[in-house]
């Protein structure tokens, strides 16, 4: 059985996912210290690199507009400054990615959403690990605890459309990851940056990295500040934040085809929310990974990748830290409520290798435990004890395989097995005995996709469709968060049911030298699709978690055209649609239409930009309906926000770039939306949405060595 060419293998991995992108390159530097500590370690696992020949430059741009890789997939580098400003986690940065929404309640830590789905529709991975929140919530949803700037490529891949990252996935997978350093000699880089911006907006990152043909040390870290930021009315929306993460890996491998890695990490912060009764005063994260990998095994066994990571997150709201008690109400005086998740995972996957074939499969799991404790007073809690009330194992089989029928025919398909379990520990809820307590529920779910891809004989044109089908087991907030399930049910942890989502997509992507224009397309069937009801009752406003099934449909377009040499246009449409079939109304929480348009001049060491962001009204509504975090409560009416942008490389090593975000000041909020809490000053009885910031200036300056 003959092997694939050097090309070929390049094409297989662009297709599924762009799974094996090239290492990037750093610049040759002595480093004489860093060769006596480093001597008997190995290189990373691409032949060594010459760095004096191959000399990273900063690209002289801010990024307004993303095109797709490849079908359903989106690769882009998490570094570059975009507009609007550099975003402060994980969520802020998949917002400028068409097709992406943020759940807002102030400065930070939103909850993203693509294609208006949201929490675990969402496979959230960094370096092919799980981190999950603690708060019921979700104030610390996933992307809270990431910052993309120390990431080294983003990966989102739309739709039910692979199976090789985790059980769920039906609106789609997103994957910070960063790549194993590669030094042809003994040397360092160094990346830094410096941000700088309105409402004292303050982040500092330093990325650094030692080695030589023998191995590597990186070690990152970041910090990111901002004060409450004001809004088009000038008028003062509490947002503050303060964020830090610090993160090591060590690389060592015995040859140049095998990797061995170890990495390392903790992180903190607090941030005030605007739409919350408590701030988040404790972000405070740990991470352990360790991943082994072994290339060129032979003939048809091309790779075998193993991992095995641990995330830990300890998360704190209070009243009383960045802010001050009502005094009156169920908030009048001070109180803390502190949650952690603990969650650890493994991973073992193969690559097989034929002449038009190529297979991954592997196996997967991940187990995770949920904790509680909660006190009036100041920091009294600390000497409460904390509580478990809820564990989740998740264990996972998969196959993902690219057969390429012909020089312009591929078929990608893929199928997984999952069995998934949890554990109600709670004793009481509320004020009465569980009737789940110490149940255990468990449920084996089928996930699978298949997807045909067709390069045109006479134009670069890629035509593509797939069908997926993705079924997921409820998660920690749709089984322990609502305080009653569907009518009748003892709860909700007794009685919600799995979702099933079956999803057709399709487009097409076309890429000249002067145009790139692609477009994407899907309709799918949610069956038991988990719905959150804030309806008032008698008791006041609870909420309940039940089964419906849905309809769901949308897509987003773009183009960029180079209209000269210098100039160039890009513009992007992105729409989501939902329907509750059980009901006939709409679903709520859907985003409404969105369109972005950019025009740049750039000469070879400068740029200048502007954006303009156009969001329609959105009139479809289910008022006090919606998810775990948010709620439709009113219409929004539709905006325009218009931004300028500018870069200047002064040379290969440094970069400026600057921008005003709302350049007019305009007054808006988004779709999406907390409304303001009553404890900031917001009407009680009247839901108002928080509004975003106004005019926003900002300069990020990019040091590469």
């Amino acid at each position: 059985m003959s092997r694939f060419s050097a090309d070929t293998r390049l094409s297989a991995a662009q297709a599924i996912f762009a799974l094996n992108a090239p290492r990037a390159h750093f610049k040759q530097a002595t480093a004489i210290l860093c060769g006596a500590l480093l001597s008997p370690l190995a290189s990373a696992t691409e032949q060594p690199i010459d760095h004096s020949q191959h000399t990273e430059e900063l690209s002289p741009t801010v990024i307004t507009a993303i095109a797709p890789s490849s079908p359903l997939t989106i690769v882009t580098n998490p570094k570059d400054p975009r507009q609007p400003v550099p975003a402060s986690d994980g969520g802020d940065y998949l917002k400028t990615i068409p097709g992406f929404a943020l759940v807002r309640n102030g400065g930070t830590n939103g909850d993203p959403v693509l294609r208006g789905m949201f929490g675990s529709r969402l496979n959230i991975l960094t370096n092919g690990g799980m981190i999950l929140g603690a708060c019921p919530g979700r104030m610390d949803a996933p992307t809270s605890y990431i910052s993309p700037e120390t990431y080294d490529k983003l990966t989102v891949i739309k739709g039910p459309q692979t199976v090789l990252w985790g059980p769920g996935a039906s609106a789609g997978t997103i994957l910070f990851d960063r790549e194993p350093e590669s030094f042809g000699e003994l040397g360092t880089r160094v990346n830094a940056s410096l941000l700088a911006g309105s409402n004292g907006r303050f982040d500092k990152l330093v990325d650094a990295a030692a080695g030589g043909p023998q191995g590597y040390i990186r070690v990152i870290g970041n910090t990111a500040h901002a004060d409450d930021y004001r809004d088009g009315n000038n008028d003062t929306v509490p947002s503050r934040y303060d964020k830090w993460n610090g993160d090591v890996a060590l690389g060592w491998t015995p040859d140049a085809d095998t990797l061995l890695e170890l990495t390392a990490g903790k992180g903190d912060g607090e941030a005030r929310s605007a739409g919350r009764g408590m701030d988040g005063s404790q972000f405070k994260r740990e991470s352990l990974g360790l991943r082994f990998e072994k290339s060129n095994l032979g003939e048809v066994l091309d790779k075998v990748e193993a991992q095995v990571y641990y995330n830990y997150a300890d998360h704190v709201m209070d009243n009383y830290t960045l802010r001050t008690p009502s005094g009156t109400g169920m908030m009048a005086g001070p109180m803390a409520s502190n949650v952690d998740r603990r969650t650890l995972g493994a991973r073992i996957k193969a690559t097989w290798r034929w002449a038009d074939v190529q297979l991954i499969s592997g196996i997967d799991a991940q187990t995770n435990e949920h904790r509680q404790r909660a006190a009036m007073g100041i920091d009294t809690y600390k000497d409460v004890p904390r509580n478990k009330d809820a564990d989740f194992h998740n264990y996972g089989v998969f196959s993902e395989l690219t057969w390429y029928a012909a020089d312009r025919d591929r078929l990608i398909s893929g199928a997984r097995l999952d069995r998934a379990s949890a554990k109600d520990f709670r004793q009481t809820i509320g004020s009465g005995k569980n009737p789940t307590a110490d149940e255990t529920r468990a449920d084996t779910l089928p996930s699978g996709f298949v997807r045909y891809e067709h390069d045109l004989a006479d134009s670069p044109t890629t035509l593509y469709a797939g069908l997926g089908h993705a079924e997921r087991f409820p998660d920690y907030w749709e089984l322990f968060s609502p305080k009653s399930g569907p009518v009748g049910s003892l709860n909700a942890f007794d009685s919600i049911k799995p979702e099933k989502t079956t999803q057709l997509d399709v487009g097409l992507q076309y890429k000249t030298q002067d145009l790139e224009a692609w477009v994407s397309g899907y309709v799918g069937e949610v069956h038991d699709y988990i719905l959150f009801d804030y309806t008032p009752g008698m008791m006041g406003m609870t909420s309940r978690a039940e089964n419906i099934n849905a309809r769901i449909m949308g897509g987003e377009l773009g183009a960029a055209y180079n209209l000269t040499s210098h100039w160039k246009a890009d513009a992007t449409l992105a729409y989501a649609w939902g329907k509750d079939t059980t009901h006939d109304t709409a679903l709520p929480q859907m985003p409404p239409l969105e369109a972005r348009f950019g025009l740049t001049y750039s000469e070879d060491h400068w740029s200048a930009g502007a954006l303009w962001r156009v969001v329609a009204a959105q009139n479809r509504i289910e008022q006090n309906k919606g998810n775990v975090v948010g709620k439709d409560y009113d219409k929004s009416p539709g905006f325009g926000v218009f931004s300028l942008n500018g870069a200047y490389r002064i040379d290969k090593h440094w970069k400026v770039s600057t921008g005003v975000d709302n350049l007019f000041g305009k007054a808006y909020a988004e779709h999406l939306n907390l409304a303001g809490n009553a404890g900031f000053g917001y009407p009680a009885n009247d839901p108002q949405a928080i509004n975003e910031p106004g005019r926003t200036f900002w300069t990020k300056v990019d040091m590469s060595f």
